[in-house]
């Protein structure tokens, strides 16, 4: 299966693709030339179709954890002063995805979306300090029965020219659901209370709608 939103990209590939093909058949006559054009062709068919793979998964669906919203690896498990929302200091907890993850963003927790903005910007590298806020991103909040307020931030890459956010104020979401999706390598934090118990670690890889990113403080307790 393959996500709607590479839908006009992976037609509009596999036509060029043919084209291509097609033409270096019948107008190149250096065989080595011919067959490499149509290999390369067919390789930048075949990443196309893989970006935009969207694998289904089940989601075990509670209000304890909240789940990673893109595949990817931990770049960063910091403590930082959120200035667009909060403006006052949370976990940061930093997820980078390849070319080659899966690029779907899904809700991390159910709830009721409180914040939906987009902020066009730059398009540094996603692992630069400065790209939460100079890059071209999204900022998403939802209100959650047990952590509150959690803020996860859509950010676009050096390769990202197109960020797309479904989040609505005032709608009601599920957790593992899709929420987004960023084109060609991109970065997602996630703003989390400071009291949160953090599960993951540096340079752990994660799944979307899989990993436990954090748990309540005292969810033993409950």
């Amino acid at each position: 299966m393959f996500h709607r939103e590479g839908q006009k990209i992976i037609l509009t590939t596999f036509f060029s693709v043919g084209i291509a093909i097609v033409l270096s058949q019948y107008y190149i006559s250096e065989p080595w030339l011919r067959y490499l054009i149509q290999i390369l062709a067919l390789i930048i068919f075949i990443l196309i179709l893989q970006f935009f793979r969207n694998p289904k998964r089940v989601v075990d669906k509670n209000f304890n954890d909240i789940l990673a919203p893109v595949d990817g690896k931990v770049v960063a498990i910091e403590e930082v002063e959120e200035k667009e929302y909060f403006k006052d200091k949370r976990i940061q907890v930093s997820i980078f995805m390849s070319p080659f993850n899966v690029h779907i963003t899904r809700y991390p927790s159910s709830g009721v979306i409180t914040y939906s903005k987009y902020h066009p910007g730059k398009y540094l590298v996603a692992w630069h300090p400065k790209s939460s806020e100079d890059n071209e991103r999204t900022t998403v909040v939802i209100h959650t029965p047990k952590f509150g307020d959690i803020l996860y931030r859509q950010i676009a890459g050096a390769m990202a020219r197109r960020i797309i956010n479904y989040a609505e104020i005032g709608e009601n979401v599920q957790q593992g659901d899709d929420s987004g999706f960023i084109k060609f390598g991109s970065r997602v934090d996630l703003l989390l209370p400071l009291n949160s118990a953090i599960t993951v670690k540096l340079n752990q890889k994660v799944v979307g709608a899989k990993t436990c990113i954090a748990t309540t403080p005292h969810r033993d307790e409950e």
